[in-house]
């Protein structure tokens, strides 16, 4: 069975769910792939969320400004990246938590 569709949804779902989709996947389904897909899309989702939460309230010292940005952009520029990869079969591994299913 191709889980190609179950890996362009964990990665798709950083904009409607992303905790709760990778969770569901990893428990749910069967093939090793697509668990550590979910697992990484997890962890990516909470450090981009913690990442984007720390530069969020230090942006009342003007230094947060330049961090929400690179981190807002790479919270939306990666779960897109995987989306094109999944549906071309190529293998994906988000930065920071790659290491994660290896």
């Amino acid at each position: 069975m191709d889980y190609k569709g179950v890996k362009v949804i964990t990665h798709a779902s950083t904009f409607f769910a992303p905790i709760l989709v990778p969770i569901v996947v990893w428990l749910l389904v069967q093939n090793r792939d697509a668990k550590n897909m979910a697992l990484q899309a997890l962890f990516f989702h909470i450090i981009m969320t913690v990442l984007i939460a720390i530069s969020w309230f230090f942006t009342f010292l003007l230094i947060g400004i330049p961090f929400l940005i690179v981190f807002g952009l790479m919270a939306i520029y990666y779960p897109i990246k995987g989306i094109i990869y999944s549906l071309n079969g190529r293998p994906f591994s988000y930065p920071f938590v790659g290491w994660i299913g290896r």
